[in-house]
């Protein structure tokens, strides 16, 4: 799978554990950490840092993405309406935790959200409710 990290960069104790939760090899990482100007417009920017991803159209909807987003929410919004345009779907994201009780501060592998998924379930209740 691709592994698309919009945020730090991850351990390999943290890859180990993704390839682990999804039984795929991660066969190429691309890190774009956003560095956003918070006085300047999202969009653009946004469409500057994916237009530096190298994938093609038919890769965007074809391989297999999963997705680190980037920790503010306001950008993580945004990239994920341009990933649906891009992919068609939503993508899965990686969900991680601090490890309790760790000294310095680690993070691990939490879950795997599969955003599709969560977007049909809702679209169900919605309409189950009408």
């Amino acid at each position: 799978m691709i592994l698309l990290n919009f945020s730090h960069p991850l351990t390999r104790e943290q890859q180990t554990q993704l390839e682990a939760i999804t039984a795929q090899s991660i066969l190429h990482t691309i890190n774009a950490m956003p560095q956003f100007d918070e006085q300047q417009p999202f969009e653009p920017q946004l469409a500057a840092l994916l237009d530096e991803i190298e994938l093609t159209a038919q890769q965007w909807q074809t391989e297999p993405i999963l997705v680190v987003l980037p920790a503010l929410n306001f950008i993580a919004g945004a990239l994920l309406a341009n990933l649906h345009g891009r992919m068609g779907y939503f993508p899965h994201v990686v969900r991680t935790r601090p490890v309790e009780g760790s000294i310095p501060r680690r993070f691990e592998i939490a879950e795997i959200l599969d955003l599709q998924a969560l977007r049909a379930a809702s679209r169900a209740a919605r309409t189950a409710g009408d």
